[in-house]
Formats: structure tokens, sequence, C-alpha cells
């Protein structure tokens, strides 16, 4: 005999095996209560990555796993700076947090697991250069390739010796970034020049010296 239970079993494996994760929140308005994804979680028939953030135990787990659950922690935020640079192939280093924008007015949420660097963007450069990725089955908002690089020079230039001491920041990942993005043509010029221009005068002047030495060279 099929119980309430059972069936709530059965939606909450159809609902993580469509989704590949998903919050307490979406599960519950799915008609799943607390109680049923606890008992999953003791039975080992679900996993809890985070605080009120599951998944099933036999799924399969992408290199970009860490964003996919930084996207559903956050759902709101934009992966940004080192992080979307290391998902675009950018970049050797792989960064120890997950770098999320979020907007000035935001909540600035407070989570353990998966480590996340917040930032705060204003809205002129927060919603510029989006774009929507699959992980996991999770719909993941990356910053694209020249956004990427144009926020990476303006960060830099403007946290300066605070935030290069405490949290590395430098121009080098900026360039070497940009010098292999046009190298392997995963941007043009012409759409540097828009972000750069698009973030303000200050970030054109600094980023603009470097994209025509680069456009010269090649």
């Amino acid at each position: 005999m099929t119980t309430k239970g059972d069936r709530q079993q059965d939606r909450v494996v159809a609902l993580l095996s469509q989704r590949g994760m998903a919050r307490l929140s979406e599960l519950t308005d799915a008609g799943i209560t607390a109680a049923t994804i606890s008992r999953m979680e003791q039975n080992g028939e679900v996993v809890r990555l985070a605080r009120g953030l599951y998944q099933l135990p036999d799924a399969p787990l992408d290199a970009n796993h860490s964003l996919a659950e930084a996207a559903k922690l956050v759902p709101k935020g934009v992966i940004c700076l080192q992080s979307a640079l290391a998902y675009h192939d950018l970049t050797d280093r792989i960064p120890p947090s997950v770098w999320m924008a979020i907007a000035f007015k935001d909540w600035r949420p407070r989570i353990a697991s998966p480590p996340i660097q917040i930032m705060r963007f204003g809205p002129k450069v927060f919603e510029s250069g989006v774009e929507e990725h699959a992980i996991e089955g999770v719909v993941v908002r990356i910053y694209g390739v020249a956004k990427t690089i144009v926020d990476e020079f303006r960060i830099s230039h403007a946290a300066g010796l605070l935030y290069r001491k405490s949290l590395g920041y430098n121009l080098t990942a900026a360039i070497e970034a940009l010098r292999t993005a046009l190298r392997e043509r995963k941007t043009t010029p012409a759409e540097i020049a828009r972000f750069s221009v698009e973030a303000g005068p200050k970030t054109w002047g600094l980023v603009r010296p470097y994209l025509e030495a680069l456009t010269v060279d090649a």
C-alpha cells in the first residue's frame, strides 16, 4: 500500500532529479513536509549540501558544483570576478570562495558553506553582461567574458591597497585574462571597449591602454 509519505518521497526524488538541487522552501512549496525531508536525509536518500539546500546522493557532480550551490543559496546574485574568470577558463587560479555580485539594496546573506565572497555592484554594472548557464540542472547567472574582464580592472583599481593586501587583488589577473580572451577569441576588442565605457570614464581610461597595446600586438 502506498502511503502519503511514500508519495512525498517520490515527489522529492522527481523534483531533485529535474532541478539538480533544491532549497527547502522549493520542496515545501511542492507540498513536501520538512519531516519527510528530514527522514530522507537520515536514511541517506537525500544529501544536505548546505543549510536548507538538498540534492540526491547519486547526482552527478560538475566541476562547477559550488557555483550551482551558490546560485541556489543567493538566487538574486551573479557569479563574478575570480569565479567567473575560472568558469570561462581565463585563469589557472582556483578561488577558495565563490565570488558573487549582489545589488546595493539586496539583503546580504550569511552562508557558512560553500564559502561565498559577496561584492555589491551599482545598478548600472550589476544588470549588464549577465549570462545564464546550466550547471547540474541549475540555472546559474554568470557575467560574460568581456564584462568579467572589465570588472576585474574596475575592482582592482577601485579597491586600491586595501583589497590588494586582504584579497590579493591587483591588475595582473585582469591583464592576463584580457590577453587570453583576445588570443582565444572568447571576446572582441569592441565588447571590451563597450563594457569599459559603460562602467565609466575611469575604468575606460584604465582598460584602454592595455586593450590598444594587445590589439596592436595581435
